[in-house]
């Protein structure tokens, strides 16, 4: 799958019940799922190349319980763009599973992610 700088790249969405929500999704939408534990299964590409969400369990990361992420090919330079535009990194960066990536929040409070492969 390829990714784009600077573009929307994947949404995760808050739930309360991992198990439920997969099952809700799964039935509503054919949705399919990569299972990284307890607390957190990726949504898979219908194309079967990648991912293009996930659904994560005890983070509240903003309004509507969604997090947008964007790609980067250069996070530092990012993080940067993001502190000279007036953001405020408020996490990270730090590594995960696929990568690494930080979160924001933009001049208007809403809260980000910008992510990169390891």
């Amino acid at each position: 799958m390829a990714h784009t700088h600077h573009t929307i790249d994947y949404i995760e969405l808050n739930v309360s019940d991992l198990e439920a929500s997969k099952a809700f999704y799964e039935q509503a939408f054919g949705w399919q799922f990569n299972d990284y534990g307890p607390e957190y299964a990726g949504i898979r590409n219908r194309s079967g190349d990648g991912e293009v969400g996930g659904l994560g369990v005890g983070r509240q990361p903003g309004p509507g319980g969604s997090l947008v992420i964007l790609y980067s090919d250069d996070l530092e330079g990012s993080v940067a763009a993001v502190e000279a535009a007036g953001g405020t990194v408020t996490e990270g960066p730090y590594e995960f599973p696929g990568g690494r990536r930080f979160l924001f929040q933009d001049n208007s409070g809403n809260q980000l992610a910008v992510w990169t492969p390891a």
